[in-house]
């Protein structure tokens, strides 16, 4: 089995890692708010989201949201506006806790029926000198388990997620090496 590969773009490729591109389409099956943070809106809305239930505080917190409850109250009735680093604040902990809410309807999805079939698009080649090209195709594979993968995005280890993003196409065959940096990843749940 070939190495990872260490220095990719060497040569002028673009793309970018396979599992960066496998968090966006799960970020985007996820549904976050579409409405800013900065929006008046996309504000209150990610404040209810974080503050509906006893539960759902104490994720927040857990999540990284720090303010008193005091505060919490003020800013939803209008009376306050976060400062640019509480807004970060409410921005990263609503991301967090939403992955962990639907971690388990994404993987039970994901999962059913044998798993879930994934379209890989190779990285793009076109600023490669024509000697450096690599014979490159689009690829698509079943991929049963997605526990490990799912499990990672949701707590947000990049780490984590991209030796199990591996680990899936590790199923290429010899090939897997050439799909470690793509160009997208689609699926569907």
């Amino acid at each position: 089995m070939p190495e990872r590969t260490h220095d990719f773009g060497h040569y002028g490729a673009r793309g970018i890692k396979g599992s960066e591109a496998v968090a966006r389409q799960l970020d985007q099956l996820a549904g976050y708010i579409a409405t800013p943070i900065t929006a008046q809106r996309g504000l209150m809305a990610r404040l209810h989201y974080l503050t509906k239930s006893d539960h759902a505080r104490q994720a927040a917190r857990e999540a990284g949201l720090t303010v008193t409850d005091r505060t919490i109250k003020a800013w939803l009735e209008g009376k306050r506006r976060p400062s640019n680093a509480s807004l970060q604040q409410i921005e990263t902990a609503y991301r967090t806790v939403r992955r962990r809410n639907v971690a388990r309807y994404l993987l039970r999805r994901l999962n059913g029926g044998g798993g879930t079939r994934v379209e890989i698009h190779p990285f793009n080649q076109s600023r490669v000198d024509r000697r450096f090209q690599r014979v490159l195709e689009y690829r698509s594979l079943n991929i049963r388990q997605w526990d490990t993968l799912i499990r990672a995005w949701a707590a947000g280890d990049m780490s984590a997620l991209d030796d199990a993003w591996v680990d899936a196409i590790v199923d290429l065959g010899s090939q897997w090496g050439q799909y470690e940096y793509v160009s997208a990843v689609g699926f569907a749940a």
